[in-house]
């Protein structure tokens, strides 16, 4: 595989970190050009990983988890500035490197160029995440094109014949969520289940920074994707209501009981593109319902209803003075960064999927989960947890990509393949999971 990672954040690293430890002789990736906006942060990662492998000179494995061999020092990784909403430029770095597929860990509102990219040069496609476009005034109730002019993951699958016609795969949704928990529902309606009924996706845990001021604002993850995830309408699937259901943001509100000593979360619902995908491909084992909640801080919910209605969340530039200013990119900036308080938290992130169906008649219900420590995860791969567990969710599905594990010409989500190899892939690494069957009241309106 000769692959092009558009996107050099942090999860963007993350991922090429876990590729070059799964593969130091480069027996399946071949090569990778690392393309950024920035091309002094491409370049800067693509010289860790060349010159001392796993990208320990940018923060990465320690001592004890680094592979030796050939491997190390080797000129794998090459580094190229690139703007990932130029379709034209994106395509002449694929031909130009001999790029046979193109990962992208950009913001959500460059993936359609990144995807027409990759299609009209006839290479292979990933992504972890699509971009959506909602209605200035959305009608909320029955109906995602009632509240969306550009439903998410609805400009990939209309493209599928086309994909296919053509030979190639585009494997969209590539993470721990979505991704993994995609993955996880799979092998539940096909192994543990005769049929499944609900899906819910859990995404919480019990991270904390000792003695930080009460009054911090703390973002998760990249600030524009929570944004738009958090901000825009939320989605959910049921079938006995009609189909897909619009509601406000921070609708949904549950306590939910996390297992291993995380505790109880307060979880909300957002727009997730698992509650899309799940009934598309799991529907034929019965699937009626899908839904998606995270847990968010009370002053992360506060800060980001005061940036929504003074409108800062706009992508629309303004004028201050002679100067013209998209009011998110200022959010962007200037909000707090995730990276920047990685080595201060502890606790975990834990990410899991609530599968309930029937199995030999009776009612069954299972929970689903992978879990990452943040401290640990800071000294084996220099990142905090949500990062290093996304990424590594996304390195397994590129390693199956990149065997020929997974491939299928047109447009697919991880639910499409048989779940076992990816699963395989996750005892092998030591990225674990864990079932747990669980009764009702698991979780309390």
């Amino acid at each position: 595989m000769r692959m092009m990672l558009v996107g050099a954040g942090a999860v963007g690293e993350s991922i090429l970190k876990v590729l070059e430890w799964r593969d130091p002789k480069g027996e399946w990736l071949e090569y990778v050009l690392v393309c950024d906006y920035d091309d002094k942060r491409a370049q800067e990662i693509a010289n860790a990983l060349n010159e001392t492998g796993n990208c320990r000179g940018v923060g990465g494995l320690s001592e004890d988890n680094q592979q030796s061999g050939e491997g190390i020092g080797n000129r794998r990784f090459t580094a190229s500035k690139v703007n990932a909403t130029d379709k034209e430029e994106m395509k002449e770095l694929i031909l130009a490197h001999k790029i046979d597929f193109l990962m992208d860990a950009a913001p959500p509102f460059a993936s359609n160029y990144i995807f027409d990219a990759a299609y009209e040069t006839g290479i292979d496609y990933g992504n972890m995440g699509t971009w959506s476009v909602p209605m200035e005034e959305p009608a909320y109730g029955l109906g995602i094109e009632n509240s969306y002019t550009e439903p998410m993951t609805k400009y990939n699958f209309d493209r599928h014949e086309a994909w296919k016609k053509r030979g190639n795969m585009a494997l969209i949704c590539l993470g721990i969520d979505p991704g993994v928990v995609n993955v996880f529902a799979k092998y539940a309606a096909t192994k543990l289940l005769d049929e499944i009924t609900e899906v819910h996706v859990k995404d919480g845990g019990n991270l904390v920074v000792p003695g930080a001021d009460p009054d911090d604002i703390m973002f998760g993850f990249n600030v524009w994707t929570v944004l738009d995830e958090v901000m825009n309408p939320n989605v959910e699937y049921d079938e006995a209501r009609g189909g897909f259901l619009v509601d406000k943001p921070f609708a949904g509100l549950e306590t939910f009981e996390m297992p291993d000593g995380v505790g109880k979360n307060t979880l909300v619902k957002v727009e997730h593109e698992e509650v899309v995908t799940m009934p598309r491909y799991l529907s034929q084992y019965g699937l009626k319902r899908a839904t998606f909640k995270i847990s968010l801080d009370d002053n992360l919910i506060t800060a980001l209803k005061v940036i929504d209605h003074l409108g800062l969340r706009s992508i629309r530039p303004v004028k201050i003075g002679d100067v013209e200013v998209v009011p998110r990119d200022v959010v962007a900036v200037c909000a707090p960064q995730p990276k920047d308080i990685g080595t201060e938290m502890q606790g975990e992130m834990l990410v899991g999927v609530q599968c309930i169906g029937k199995k030999d008649g009776r009612e069954k219900e299972y929970f689903i989960y992978q879990a990452f420590d943040n401290q640990e995860s800071m000294k084996t791969w220099g990142s905090q947890a949500v990062v290093a567990q996304t990424g590594f969710g996304a390195a397994l599905a590129i390693e199956l990509i990149g065997k020929g594990v997974w491939r299928e010409a047109g447009v697919f989500s991880p639910e499409y393949f048989d779940p076992l190899p990816y699963m395989e892939l996750m005892d092998e690494s030591g990225y674990q999971y864990h079932i747990k069957e669980t009764g009702t009241g698991l979780c309390q309106e």
